[in-house]
């Protein structure tokens, strides 16, 4: 496997915030993370790329232990895309993307032509070669994400962490960003509130409440009504889209939630 976290923990002020995660990842496959808000998704993500050290259980990649990795091969393995990222200093799409590149380059190391491809192949791999000079504050939302997944992929990583790379954008956005992760030559994990787009650009997906895990799998496998009953407190129909044949979840509205209605949807 390329990522696994075996019975991982971890907590704050006396909470178990993550409690006891087991996943496993397969080189080059997406997994998604869905769960209500504070299901520990985000603080999933921090623990698998070390940014928060486990309090127990160990965090693998490959077959070597999280722990017993320096930080800098960490750095250079696994890329995070956060949620929202702002600056107010002046920098173009270029400044951001060349900041992949840090984890490769010492202190006084000169920028050679290994960056300058990374950086490049980064850029067309997201569509903003043309707007490189363009100031990244004059971007839109989704040019923005793509910027950042864009410094992402210039560290060129073999695993791809995103926390709701969705939030926040219009649908057409939405639907871009996934396809590119989706067909990104690496692992990625990327936590999602959107079932219906984790079904879509997800190979498995993990379901997370209260800090654990409670459903795992395909999709096909993992959305049925009662989960989602159980974990996010709605009634739903699960049917299969007509354009890629996964599942589609049907949100029943809360006046129409009755078995008459749920009955005559299914």
């Amino acid at each position: 496997m390329s990522i696994t976290t075996t019975d991982i923990s971890w907590g704050i002020g006396g909470k178990m915030i993550v409690n006891g995660v087991s996943l496993a990842v397969a080189p080059g496959k997406t997994l998604g993370l869905i769960g209500p808000n504070g299901s520990g998704k985000s603080s999933l993500l921090k623990l698998i790329c070390g940014l928060r050290q486990v309090a127990g259980g160990i965090v693998t990649l490959g077959e070597i232990d999280l722990r017993q990795m320096p930080r800098p091969l960490i750095a250079r393995r696994i890329a995070f895309v956060e949620q929202q990222v702002n600056t107010e200093a002046a920098v173009t799409v270029e400044d951001v993307v060349r900041l992949g590149r840090t984890p490769h380059r010492g202190a006084l190391a000169a920028w050679n032509a290994r960056d300058d491809a990374a950086v490049e192949g980064a850029l067309r791999q997201v569509g903003l070669a043309a707007k490189r000079h363009q100031s990244w504050h004059t971007l839109s939302g989704g040019e923005k994400q793509r910027a950042q997944i864009a410094r992402a992929l210039a560290q060129t990583p073999s695993e791809l962490l995103l926390d709701e790379p969705t939030n926040h954008l219009d649908v057409q956005h939405q639907l871009e960003i996934l396809h590119l992760v989706a067909h990104l030559p690496v692992t990625s994990i990327v936590a999602l509130h959107d079932l219906n787009l984790a079904a879509m650009y997800c190979d498995e997906i993990a379901v997370l409440q209260a800090g654990r895990v409670v459903a795992a799998g395909l999709p096909s496998h993992v959305l049925t009504r009662n989960l989602i009953r159980d974990v996010f407190g709605v009634e739903a129909v699960i049917g299969s889209s007509p354009f890629h044949n996964r599942p589609h979840v049907y949100f029943a509205p809360a006046r129409a939630a009755t078995p008459q209605a749920l009955e005559l949807a299914s």
